[in-house]
């Protein structure tokens, strides 16, 4: 009897092996087909000279058009963090982290004329909106001549709308919601809940506002200040910023940015975006501002690797779970 559970055994083995390699099998060729058939851009091997962070390993796909000029897809969608661990489904397609890791791999290959940012977000972490944003303007330095071309989805929201201030032009569909205009410092008092439920709080501390916010606390008078401060003074920098790159005054910018969301037709009437249209209407605006009559557009796909699928399993232990729990944050975000 265990030679015979020994043999079953051996058998259930043997053909799970041969399942594995014939899965492969198929992934090598399907792989190679695409490679052959031209739906996949091999990038130049010049590439391969810089650094994994300047240059990311990523496939490029060819997604639309025939033209002579290349020019990248890069979407951005949900919450804009760049913290977020690395594992197979942290870092998705639209993510913040996929979006930086898509506009740097375009800024360093030669051939990309344009990118034509695909947003869809209700904004985010101010520092991640202002790296992305940043990211879009080296874009452009890096090479005389390229543009960038943002189409806004269901909502381009407050940090949102701060990243596609790089855009040379920004186009909304018509029942977009934009603009949102404005930064949140937003935290929990717990104080009361935790009196009634005998939780109390011990913080030992070096000075008096080393634990400002704490939910277990009240806020000074003078604390509340300096936090209106901070938040006025971030402000002042998102105000400058429309102002500059939307050709606007700033006096009539903070008439705007109160936090308030608009609608496509307001947004073009107040100045905030350059049209209404769809995603054919961006490649063509890019296509005109480049003088070409046509583009031919890429989208970056993530590299797939086993070692993903163990971080994927990492990223969801007990403790990354728990350092995954809200916490203070500077935020632009519009909540529905």
């Amino acid at each position: 009897m265990a030679s015979e559970r020994r043999s079953r055994h051996g058998c259930l083995w043997a053909l799970l092996i041969v399942a594995l390699l014939a899965g492969l099998s198929v992934i090598f060729v399907i792989a190679g087909i695409a490679a052959l058939s031209g739906s996949v851009h091999m990038p130049r091997a010049a590439s391969f000279s810089r650094g994994e962070d300047e240059y990311p390993k990523l496939t490029e796909v060819w997604a639309s058009g025939d033209g002579n000029t290349k020019a990248v897809m890069v979407p951005l969608k949900g919450i804009i963090f760049l913290d977020e661990e690395d594992g197979l489904f942290s870092s998705g397609p639209g993510s913040a982290v996929s979006a930086l890791k898509a506009i740097r791999r375009a800024t360093h290959d030669a051939d990309v004329k344009a990118v034509i940012l695909e947003v869809d977000s209700g904004g985010g972490g101010i520092t991640a909106s202002d790296i992305l944003y940043r990211e879009l303007i080296a874009f452009k330095e890096a090479q005389p001549g390229r543009k960038v071309v943002a189409v806004c989805g269901d909502v381009a929201a407050s940090g949102a709308y701060y990243v596609s201030l790089a855009a040379d032009r920004i186009v909304a569909h018509p029942t977009t919601l934009t603009g949102s205009i404005g930064v949140l410092m937003q935290s929990f008092n717990l104080k009361e809940l935790g009196e009634k439920i005998g939780v109390r709080d011990v913080t030992i501390k070096s000075g008096a506002n080393k634990d400002i916010l704490n939910p277990f606390g009240e806020l000074s008078p003078e604390q509340r200040a300096m936090l209106q401060g901070i938040v006025d003074n971030l402000h002042e920098r998102f105000i400058q910023l429309v102002a500059t790159h939307r050709g606007m005054p700033p006096d009539e910018v903070r008439k705007l940015a109160d936090g308030r969301v608009m609608v496509a037709d307001d947004a073009v009437a107040a100045g905030l975006i350059d049209e209404i249209g769809y995603w054919n209407d961006g490649v063509a605006a890019a296509a005109e501002m480049l003088g070409v009559p046509s583009l031919k557009v890429y989208r970056y796909e993530k590299e797939f690797s086993f070692s993903d699928m163990f971080k994927s399993w990492t990223a969801m232990a007990p403790q990354s779970l728990i350092r995954r729990l809200p916490a203070t944050r500077f935020m632009y975000l519009w909540q529905p």
